[in-house]
């Protein structure tokens, strides 16, 4: 019996290997994909600083807004054109099943771009990378068990732009230079609520930001493509946003919830804390200093 054991053995540690070192390709192809989708948004960024905040040119924006800008951005701070954004949390693939998550993203604002990386542990041993992205008017999703075994890949469709560039639009309460930039254009809905309708690159999507009393952004809701059967479907969607902290000179929300709103109910599906956010690029130049938060 101690020879076929022996052997057993050793073909199981010879499978166990090959799998160590098609994971370690894997992720190594992964790794490479994202490092060129990053490169082709900082290839296509628009570089130099931006002007510091001047609070006198607020006259004209829904009140809502201009209550935004004095909230979010403090008085000198010039806009980044760029953001670097680390997440963690949950994301829930089917309604209720709920899998921890980290993730890293790059933002930039002129033209509008993101390339979302992350990881998220399905199983014990089997961790599933998504990279989501949206890159000269095209939104594109990836994902594959550790970086091997395509799950998803989808690219190209105008339904897929419309909801990456959603996205992109929805996620500027972590950067707020985004919300005033090129192709975005504000219509006043009432006190506590502004509507912005941006468009690259031939795609046109539009977002309501509700406004606290202090100014902060709670939540933004709008009509967004989702996924049916392989189908796009525009459905009611929302995010929700907490906890704003004071991060070199914008103040943001640390804490953010995304949910569809179903006929059966609200479905949250992600649920993400930030733990880490640069802005800008050392190519940017220097910026004008701002004074600390009172």
């Amino acid at each position: 019996m101690t020879r076929p054991v022996t052997l057993t053995l050793a073909a199981a540690g010879l499978l166990l290997g090959t799998a160590a070192v098609a994971a370690v390709a894997g992720e190594r192809r992964w790794r490479g994909a994202t490092a060129r989708a990053v490169a082709q948004l900082d290839a296509t960024a628009r570089e130099g600083p931006l002007a510091p905040f001047d609070p006198g040119a607020l006259d004209g924006l829904p009140a809502p807004l201009a209550r935004y800008l004095h909230f979010a951005i403090r008085p000198g701070r010039g806009g980044a054109r760029r953001m670097r954004v680390e997440h963690a949390g949950t994301f829930a693939a089917r309604p209720g099943r709920w899998a921890p998550f980290t993730s890293v993203q790059h933002v930039a604002v002129d033209p509008p771009g993101f390339v979302w990386d992350a990881v998220i542990r399905m199983a014990p041993g089997l961790p599933v990378r998504v990279r989501d992205g949206y890159l000269a008017g095209e939104g594109a999703m990836a994902a594959s068990v550790v970086g091997l075994v395509p799950m998803v890949d989808q690219h190209g469709t105008p339904e897929l732009a419309a909801g990456s560039l959603m996205r992109y639009l929805a996620e500027a309460a972590w950067l707020p230079s985004a919300l005033f930039s090129r192709g975005v254009v504000w219509t006043p809905v009432n006190d506590s609520t502004a509507r912005a309708t941006l468009t690259d690159s031939g795609v046109t999507v539009a977002l309501d930001l509700h406004f606290g009393p202090r100014g902060e952004i709670l939540r933004v809701s709008g009509d967004r493509y989702r996924d049916v059967a392989g189908r796009g479907v525009l459905t009611p969607w929302e995010g929700r946003f907490s906890d704003y902290a004071l991060r070199d000179g914008f103040v943001i929300p640390l804490e953010g919830e995304v949910a569809w709103l179903l006929p059966e109910g609200r479905t949250p599906y992600w649920r993400g804390r930030v733990v880490g956010v640069t802005y800008d690029d050392p190519r940017d130049g220097p910026r004008t200093p701002h004074p600390p938060s009172p």
